[in-house]
């Protein structure tokens, strides 16, 4: 099995950036796609922005793409999200996730993720 621990979240202005980072143990992550999501007051789980299990794909939704980068680094089994001109409605809890498929590009379906962190709360006041 794998650990996943978020870190990196905190309150944030409006049009500010942080990183969050996900720490993995226990095994390698270097053969699965990882991906974050979020978790807005009062919503369902949504998919933020994955990356391939080898860091040459990366895709986001629509709502962070241009703003959010996710990297990976395999060597250290972690994963980051670079989030830049931060808005109020990205206040949410942030989780990293592992794929449960080997060597994909991630999907954007909570139920691919077979492994999950406890998440790391981001607010960003306007």
């Amino acid at each position: 099995q794998v650990q996943l621990v978020e870190s990196g979240g905190g309150l944030v202005q409006a049009g500010g950036s942080l990183r969050l980072s996900c720490a993995a143990s226990g095994r390698s992550i270097s053969r699965y796609a990882m991906a974050w999501f979020r978790r807005l007051p009062g919503k369902e789980r949504e998919f933020v922005g994955a990356i391939s299990w080898n860091g040459g794909t990366t895709h986001y939704s629509d709502s962070v793409a241009g703003r959010f980068t996710v990297s990976r680094n395999n060597a250290r089994s972690s994963v980051y999200l670079q989030m830049n001109s931060l808005k109020a409605e990205d206040t949410a809890v942030y989780y990293c996730a592992e794929s449960s498929r080997l060597m994909g590009v991630g999907g954007t379906a909570p139920s691919e993720y077979a492994y999950w962190g406890q998440g790391t709360q981001v607010t960003v006041s306007s």
